[in-house]
């Protein structure tokens, strides 16, 4: 990993190319994050650094995170993120990384926490057909149905069946950047990207690029 940055979804609009083509895009508002620790290889047996993003109220900080920003001589950020860079050597505790460090073109991997629709069925959660409608099939027609013979007598493991669905961790590879807006800090990627409106999410330089 090349680069990395911590962002906040904005929503989805659409840009027009320079030949009139529609482009669906999402807008993150990334950056600007300060680099709040960076680890070594000598000390913590592998070199990533650490950025923080978004100011944090005081009353708001926890003793212990406190005492984290304050050793670095940094504010409290609301949100932290370990990024494992190839090279480390050039950031310092207290640098700013924006939105300048990805360029348009490039692509990208977003990582972000999808939204959550609590305890769901399976036509919901696997998009089961629902049971026939007639002939006295009921009267729940979006129940699972049969779940398995009686030669077994039980049900075997990873069965699809109703139970949490969304608000899971999921990562998006190989958006492409199309447009970066410096002034604003936000940077728009072609596509959907996991979470709603507000979530937090993690840019970095794609790995199959």
């Amino acid at each position: 990993m090349q680069k990395g940055i911590i962002g906040k979804k904005i929503g989805m609009t659409q840009i027009f190319d320079e030949n009139g083509n529609v482009i669906p895009v999402t807008l993150i508002e990334a950056g600007p994050c300060v680099v709040a620790q960076k680890k070594t290889g000598e000390n913590d047996g592998y070199d990533a650094v650490q950025l923080g993003f978004m100011e944090m109220k005081a009353k708001h900080v926890t003793k212990p995170r406190a005492g984290h920003f304050a050793k670095n001589g940094i504010s409290a950020k609301k949100h932290l993120k370990e990024f494992r860079l190839d090279d480390c050597a050039k950031y310092n505790v207290g640098d700013v990384i924006t939105v300048d460090t990805f360029a348009a073109g490039e692509k990208v991997d977003v990582t972000g926490m999808t939204k959550g629709h609590g305890y769901s069925g399976v036509v919901k959660r696997w998009n089961h057909h629902k049971l026939r409608m007639t002939h006295g099939v009921g009267p729940v027609h979006r129940q699972p149905g049969s779940m398995g013979s009686i030669d077994p007598a039980r049900i075997f493991k990873n069965h699809k069946m109703p139970g949490q669905y969304g608000n899971e961790r999921v990562t998006v590879q190989n958006l492409k950047v199309v447009k970066i807006d410096s002034e604003r800090n936000i940077i728009a990627i072609k596509g959907a990207v996991p979470g709603a409106k507000g979530g937090i999410v993690f840019v970095r330089d794609s790995v199959k690029a």
